[in-house]
């Protein structure tokens, strides 16, 4: 739970209208949480401002049925700010330490500031319900599994489907929020030295048990709290992510100079790493210029260079026509496996996705592939946890490629076997979801 103080004059109000206008877009699929705008409120706000809007999409599923049923009948679809207005105070009575007064009185006179007054006396009736009647409702809408596990039906039972004996565990992980995972820059540092420096600035973590440059923080901070970082000593990144650089070791590292393709590279923590432990000729291509730039930023504060092309990698257009030596397909996914960092995926991701996911994934594999040097290295990575993006992907590239190889390493102390790839599992207090494939393409 979060403890958060109301703030005093009218921004306790401001913050909550401020998130039920952000949640409208999401609830109605038009939006998402990546262009939440923090500075819509005050500084001192804007931490509440994100766990509410995240903390409701995570919740969504229990919230939205405890809503209808402390509504006499829905509000109109003119209305839908005030509904997701509702959703917040809900959430504040359930899952935050926010004095419930405080709850009630401000999300329902945040109404005002939404244009509707009206909707005061019906926010302030519903939630003083809740109060009262918290544990029965609660119970009611528990009988349903998709609600107590607060995932929406199509993704709970492609998780049974798939992990007959982990899908609740994954369920239940992905309703905490993810832990902050450091990567220590180890041109600067090594991570023992790094976290001797954070314990000195008062912060607190442990070492990573699979990733050697990994560190995991007791409490996340903010960036500026982190020793060097804009000197650029660490990033943040999630252990899993971390996984690739080890992975794609093997066939960089007595290859000095050796050239390296990072497709679909945004947000760049990926070719970072890359760049920090190999030296090697990278390019570094995303299909979307905006998030494009985001890699540039990165790469300058950490003082490192790649050749970053806006492309897209079911095409060859761009290439130069020079074989890759190794090749990265972070590939476009559902995000399954970083539900708990993005929640807005429970209500955005449709189960039809999966399919057209599945396909793109195949055009970017097949197309790559020819890119690729023979005896090069071609490392297939997706977050997500479903078996058609990941296990069932892999399998039917091998069956239509006969120079495909698998060198996905079995003698590893992370993640499980799942066909030709490992699979990791969202883990509270440790790495995100993550599946990886290895493939050399065979020598003539």
């Amino acid at each position: 739970m979060s403890q958060h103080r109301t703030a005093k004059g009218g921004s306790g109000q401001e913050v909550r209208a401020a998130a039920a206008r952000a949640l409208v877009p999401i609830l109605a699929d038009k939006g998402s949480l990546a262009g939440l705008d923090e500075h819509s409120v005050i500084a001192r706000d804007r931490s509440l401002l994100k766990e509410l809007c995240y903390g409701t999409c995570r919740r969504l599923p229990r919230l939205e049925a405890l809503a209808k049923r402390l509504l006499k009948q829905p509000f109109k679809k003119r209305d839908n700010d005030v509904h997701a207005l509702l959703l917040v105070g809900i959430y504040q009575l359930l899952y935050m330490r926010i004095p419930a007064h405080a709850a009630v009185g401000e999300t329902a006179g945040a109404a005002r500031l939404l244009g509707k007054e009206w909707a005061t006396r019906v926010l302030n009736g519903c939630l003083r319900r809740l109060q009262r009647e918290a544990e029965t409702l609660m119970a009611e809408v528990d009988r349903d599994e998709n609600v107590a596990l607060e995932h929406p039906p199509w993704l709970l039972a492609a998780l049974r489907d798939a992990w007959p004996e982990q899908w609740r565990a994954i369920a239940e992980a992905n309703n905490q929020p993810g832990p902050m995972t450091l990567r220590v820059n180890q041109r600067h540092n090594d991570r023992e030295a790094y976290l001797a420096q954070l314990t000195e600035q008062g912060l607190s973590g442990y070492l990573c048990p699979h990733a050697p440059d990994g560190i995991t923080l007791d409490t996340p901070c903010d960036v500026a709290a982190l020793p060097g970082f804009e000197e650029g000593h660490v990033s943040v990144q999630d252990e899993a992510a971390q996984l690739s650089a080890a992975l794609l070791g093997p066939a960089l590292a007595p290859r000095p100079g050796a050239h390296v393709l990072d497709a679909c590279c945004a947000p760049g923590g990926k070719a970072a790493h890359l760049l920090e432990q190999f030296d090697i000729a990278l390019t570094a291509i995303d299909s979307d210029n905006q998030r494009l730039g985001r890699v540039d930023d990165t790469l300058n504060r950490l003082g490192l260079t790649a050749d970053l092309q806006h492309a897209d990698a079911t095409e060859q257009a761009w290439w130069s026509g020079t074989p890759f030596d190794a090749i990265l397909l972070d590939a476009p996914c559902s995000g399954t496996g970083v539900i708990r960092r993005h929640p807005d995926i429970k209500t955005l991701r449709r189960k039809e996705d999966i399919r057209q996911l599945a396909q793109l994934q195949r055009q970017m594999l097949d197309n790559l592939w020819s890119l690729l040097r023979p005896g090069g290295t071609l490392l297939y990575a997706t977050c997500s946890i479903l078996p058609a993006e990941n296990a069932e992907q892999i399998e039917a590239f091998i069956a239509r490629t006969p120079d495909a190889k698998v060198t996905t390493p079995n003698d590893v102390a992370w993640g499980m076997q799942s066909g030709h790839g490992r699979q990791l599992f969202p883990d509270q207090g440790s790495h995100d979801g993550f599946f990886y494939a290895r493939l050399e393409k065979r020598t003539a």
